[in-house]
């Protein structure tokens, strides 16, 4: 079998520096095919079934079945479904906190290759026509210097071969963070704050909103509010992580 110019600089480059677990730093074995060791893989809570079909939340019941939550039949959300790779604790947590305040970059190119290739349960990527990463106000991206979200949905994007779209949906309103605001509260901070600028790019799309956590849905829910008032086909939301309290 022949080797491409790429798979033989790949192999170059691990040789000289072998590569390591991008959480903590140890050396990944050759037989490794995650980027993570096994002790970090061993803490994470990747989520599936059971859980809600709609929402994406998991139950503590392990021997149950997918069934919508309370919260889905009492108030549907104006997106099709949300979905998450693990819990948002532990090295997952602390990886995401590296990535986001940190700057590493090549961390988040990890990440968004694993919410690429990740099997979302009752969801198929290949399902939907575009992806959009939830935006930063302009304040807040001249702070942080890059969107933590656009990364991750660059990467799936480009495994997928789908349309990545990051300049049609805009959030006009500086919100502050929402890091210690309950549900009530969270909800209100970014009500209206999601504006789509560019609808024809829009309508008859069916979208992938990325982020990277999923807390209480108060920022998907806007973010679909927006598409759906400027004629998204359907509208889903990704997330590599989800808080479960």
């Amino acid at each position: 079998m022949e080797c491409s110019a790429r798979d033989i600089c790949t192999g170059l480059v691990d040789l000289i520096f072998p590569p390591r677990c991008t959480a903590c730093g140890k050396s990944l074995g050759e037989r490794q095919c995650t980027p993570f060791c096994e002790e970090c893989t061993a803490d994470f809570r990747y989520l599936s079934s059971p859980l809600c079909p709609v929402c994406g939340m998991p139950y503590a019941d392990q021997t149950g079945t997918d069934h919508p939550c309370e919260m889905c039949l009492l108030s549907p959300p104006p997106f099709a479904a949300a979905r998450s790779v693990g819990a948002y604790q532990g090295v997952l947590q602390e990886v995401i906190h590296r990535y986001k305040y940190g700057h590493d970059i090549t961390i988040g190119e990890t990440l968004g290759e694993i919410m690429a290739d990740y099997p979302y349960p009752f969801f198929d990527i290949r399902d939907y026509s575009a992806v959009m990463p939830v935006p930063l106000h302009v304040r807040r991206l001249r702070e942080r210097g890059f969107n933590q979200s656009l990364i991750l949905a660059r990467q799936i994007a480009r495994r997928h071969k789908l349309k990545l779209d990051y300049l049609s949906l805009k959030r006009v309103i500086p919100t502050p963070p929402q890091i210690h605001l309950g549900r009530h509260d969270r909800e209100q901070n970014v009500r209206g704050a999601f504006e789509v600028t560019k609808p024809p790019r829009v309508e008859g799309q069916k979208i992938i909103v990325v982020d990277d956590v999923y807390t209480t849905g108060s920022t998907a829910r806007e973010c679909a509010r927006a598409l759906n008032r400027s004629g998204a086909a359907a509208v889903a939301i990704l997330t590599l992580s989800r808080a479960l309290s």
